[in-house]
């Protein structure tokens, strides 16, 4: 019999150590056995299965003996599953040994590796956006903003970004060196270190003020236990004067879902927080949360979504705005609606499977609509360059948007502050370029922190 072995709710997976900011998996062992059913049909006329597979078998033998070079059976077979998995949706895909470890991994949070959270410029450089405190990385010296020229002496150039990841990541208590071009700095720099078990920092946090600030860039399984240590510490920071807070999701591509829930809960304490729907009504699943879970104590929470805000991140946002518990700030998010399985094969790493649309509370599917913000924000004055789909709808053979209760509008917020209709939808044309280690040229934060104000100060008006 086959078993579920988890469920697959994001868009995307990092490649990287930790390839710039940024699906979603919960991996839960439901069986002892894993495998590919045997059947070869559900229902149907099962002579036309056996038709259809001896085609299958005519084409591998002719592949095999005719193709212009030598190609390995495993080769045939991986590329035929993945194939078959690919055509069904742009979610469902097979993944071979390695990757399947790579994303087992991912969704751990932990490697062997350096500590750097690195990404691709336009030139296809390789740049340190920021070392993770107490690592390696940050051991040795190698600063935000340094370039990387090679690894163990050998140049990068032409390597994809992941490639260049995969270099540096390795067993823990190897040795490696980098080449880095710092600014202001003539000659490269050689830096050698030992590599560790490193923990992806999936949560940063500081204050504004009073008002605190945390970026969630993935689900993992670091990110609850993250959040909770990162919203205590701000509450120290404040000295217990914590005004609101701002949960910034944007090019979040989504994670575990029990850590969506995890942190959903973290600010709920009543309510629905997510539905599954499956094509058999027995696993259908539906997500409460806890009582007492909000930390903040029903302070203002507002929460920053754009494009890049998928799957786990929309479940987050979606229970939060249905539950009216916050005001989402910034751009329509990616809209990614559906559930995987990952059902791993003995041996042969695993297959992903759409097996599920998910609902928010109110009965939305957000499959290829997104979830739109309560307050559109831009983070810039012209619209960004997207290399990549900027949506679910975008992609080739997404699923349908069925089920939904998309027709029926959303209660009105009573909640919203006046201030909001002042919010404007762009940066003023003088305002500063966005650089990711200076908040104060992030726009969409700072009129976040703005309207925290605003509901602070309604909130104070209000219990008078």
């Amino acid at each position: 019999m086959t078993r579920r072995s988890g469920l697959l709710i994001g868009a995307a997976f990092l490649a990287g150590l930790v390839a710039g900011p940024g699906s979603g998996v919960v991996l839960r062992t439901m069986g002892v056995h894993f495998g590919v059913p045997t059947a070869l049909a559900e229902t149907g006329d099962n002579a036309e299965t056996y038709r259809l597979l001896s085609l299958f078998g005519d084409v591998f033998e002719r592949v095999r003996a005719d193709y212009v070079e030598p190609v390995t059976d495993r080769d045939l077979v991986e590329n035929s599953i993945n194939g078959m998995l690919t055509g069904l949706d742009a979610h469902s895909s097979y993944m071979n040994a390695k990757a399947f470890r790579d994303m087992q991994v991912q969704t751990r949070g932990e490697f062997g590796g350096l500590g750097l959270e690195v990404t691709e410029d336009k030139e296809g450089v390789i740049k340190v956006i920021s070392p993770i405190d107490d690592t390696p990385a940050s051991r040795a010296g190698v600063k935000a903003g340094d370039l990387i020229l090679a690894i163990d002496g050998k140049s990068v150039q032409g390597l994809t970004l992941n490639d260049a990841v995969e270099k540096m990541r390795g067993a823990p208590n190897t040795k490696i060196s980098l080449t880095i071009k710092r600014e202001g700095v003539d000659k490269p720099l050689v830096v050698s270190m030992q590599r560790e078990i490193i923990r992806i920092q999936v949560t940063r946090a500081h204050l504004e003020g009073d008002v605190g600030y945390v970026r969630l860039t993935q689900f993992n399984e670091q990110s609850d236990p993250g959040l909770r240590q990162s919203i205590e510490k701000l509450q120290t920071q404040s000295g217990g004067k914590l005004k609101g807070l701002v949960l910034d999701l944007r090019n979040n591509p989504g994670g575990l879902l029990d850590q969506a829930v995890a942190v959903s809960n973290d600010f709920l304490d009543r309510g629905e927080i997510v539905s599954t729907r499956a094509r058999h009504p027995d696993d259908s699943q539906r997500f409460d949360a806890k009582p007492n879970g909000d930390l903040i104590r029903g302070l203002p929470l507002v929460v920053l979504i754009n494009n890049g805000s998928a799957s786990a991140s929309e479940i987050v946002s979606g229970a939060l705005q249905d539950n009216q518990r916050a005001i989402l700030l910034g751009t329509r998010s990616f809209g990614k609606g559906s559930v995987q399985t990952v059902i791993p094969l003995a041996g042969n790493g695993a297959i992903r499977l759409t097996t599920a649309r998910y609902y928010t509370p109110s009965g939305r599917s957000i499959q290829g609509l997104g979830i739109t913000p309560d307050v559109t924000v831009n983070e810039s004055r012209d619209a960004p360059e997207h290399l990549l789909p900027e949506r679910e709808a975008d992609l080739n053979r997404i699923l349908t948007n069925t089920g939904g209760t998309n027709a029926q509008p959303l209660p009105p917020r009573a909640d919203i502050p006046a201030f909001a209709k002042q919010i404007p939808d762009k940066p003023p044309k003088d305002w500063p370029s966005f650089d990711p280690t200076k908040p104060a040229t992030d726009f969409q934060l700072q009129e976040a922190v703005k309207l925290i104000d605003a509901m602070a100060g309604a909130k104070h008006a209000a219990a008078r």
